[in-house]
């Protein structure tokens, strides 16, 4: 699903960023929503010719802009700044601190589009700003978990309720591994075929722990056990035992698990009394790093297998 779009307003108080901004004029468009990421520079409209304005987009107003908005009669520059301020202009934004004219702030007021000013250049302020829209702007959703970084492999941990998602992934942190989110992963796409999955606000650092309680794992095990956030590489299921179901013995055959559209190599394991289930997540990992370098263990046996019957049925001895 796609989280909700930012506003003006969003962009205005936003620190994470350091985008500078502050508010010159339009105070009535502050809860304008910003539905793409795409900024532009308004060039020929400030001309009057608006064939190619966007006005769903940030508008961006460099030294270019207003010295030649400066440079014209006034009756002009107000004549076509009102025609651009006809359009619902979601925002303008000046950079370089410089003071817009007043017919612009004149317009923006009475149009109720928000004016902004930033100190950045304009490469700098569309490069933040963009940033900003493109973090906010992603697909987002959630999934009832644990993600852990195992050797620098994000592993999502999945399973019912109490079925030992947390008390496995304490037992990873314990081993030195980091804890990224416990019992709700908030996962967002940030590119065509990545994830990056992290922890709501609320839950950061924390872990339930059943009969123990809630845990805060920086506090306990220090900064080395957490991550804020990691890119997932390793989707894990655990399932409970059931005596009569088969399970993959060999693993030949790779599964996927697919989340907003992404795929990720899928492991369904069986949780039975006994089986250490953190040394199977860690054997997984390290697994998961060696098919990225092109060795998959299976198809190796396999394929020595098929060797050696066929050297039985040829007479031929195969080491």
């Amino acid at each position: 699903m796609k989280q909700c779009s930012p506003t003006i307003e969003d962009l205005l108080h936003d620190s994470e960023y350091g985008l500078d901004l502050t508010l010159l004029a339009g105070e009535r468009g502050l809860g304008n929503r910003i539905e793409t990421p795409r900024i532009q520079k308004p060039g020929l409209a400030l001309t009057g010719y608006t064939e190619h304005l966007h006005p769903d987009r940030i508008q961006i107003l460099g030294s270019t802009e207003i010295s030649y908005l400066r440079q014209l009669p006034e009756e002009t520059a107000c004549r076509h700044l009102d025609k651009l301020c006809a359009f619902p202009v979601i925002c303008f934004v000046t950079t370089m601190g410089l003071e817009p004219p007043g017919c612009l702030v004149r317009a923006a007021n009475e149009a109720g589009i928000p004016l902004l000013r930033t100190h950045h250049l304009s490469s700098n302020c569309i490069s933040l700003v963009t940033k900003f829209l493109e973090e906010r702007l992603l697909p987002i959703t959630h999934a009832q978990g644990v993600l852990v970084d195992v050797f620098g492999v994000g592993v999502l941990i999945l399973g019912k309720s109490g079925i030992g998602k947390s008390e496995s992934a304490l037992d990873l942190v314990i081993r030195g591994h980091r804890l990224v989110a416990d019992d709700i992963v908030q996962i967002r796409k940030r590119s065509a075929a990545a994830l990056v999955g992290s922890a709501s606000e609320t839950l950061q650092f924390r872990m339930e722990i059943r009969g123990l309680g809630i845990i805060n794992i920086k506090d306990l095990f220090g900064i080395s056990a957490i991550r804020e956030k990691k890119i997932i590489n390793l989707v894990i299921e655990l399932v409970e035992w059931e005596p009569t179901q088969e399970y993959d013995r060999l693993g030949i055959d790779d599964e996927t698990y697919t989340i907003l559209e992404v795929g990720f190599p899928y492991l369904k394991i069986p949780v039975r009394f006994g089986r250490n289930l953190t040394s199977i997540i860690e054997v997984a990992a390290r697994n998961f790093l060696l098919k990225g370098m092109g060795y998959h263990s299976a198809r190796e046996f396999d394929e020595r297998l098929l060797a050696r019957m066929e050297s039985c049925l040829t007479g031929d001895d195969v080491e």
